[in-house]
């Protein structure tokens, strides 16, 4: 078991926050939804345990916004800044967009998902595994 800890915080520096490895997956995002919240063609997002993650400060500068129409799906802010920051599943999972990490995980990106959703214009050049969904494996 990894030892790794990173931090990370929003753009104006407000919101910080400490996750702690072992982290379960880190992959690109592809599907509509993750870009509509990055403006990008991905999101690249690092998941783990809620109990390896751990605010810092502001998170009272905070929003979070659930998708009304999704069974599964939301986003969390800095109400200062407007920067994507981590957010709580509703099965406990965090995901942490990879944008706001201060310091690089030392675990490489394992898939992009969503592929088959992916915009015309997305950057499709890297070796990452593709898949139409979630990979068996997923978890």
């Amino acid at each position: 078991m990894s030892s790794e800890v990173l931090s990370g915080s929003c753009l104006c520096g407000a919101v910080t926050y400490r996750v702690r490895a072992p982290f379960l997956q880190f992959a690109h995002c592809y599907c509509g939804r993750c870009r509509k919240v990055t403006g990008t063609g991905h999101a690249t997002n690092l998941y783990l345990e809620g109990p390896n993650f751990e605010w810092l400060s502001g998170e009272e500068l905070t929003i979070r916004y659930d998708l009304p129409l999704a069974k599964s799906f939301a986003s969390t802010f800095c109400r200062t800044c407007g920067s994507p920051l981590p957010h709580r599943t509703r099965r406990g999972t965090m995901v942490v967009p990879a944008g706001s990490l201060d310091d690089p995980p030392s675990v490489p990106i394992r898939a992009g998902i969503f592929w088959d959703s992916r915009a015309s214009w997305s950057c499709t050049n890297d070796d990452v595994p593709k898949f139409t969904e979630y990979p068996d494996w997923w978890k």
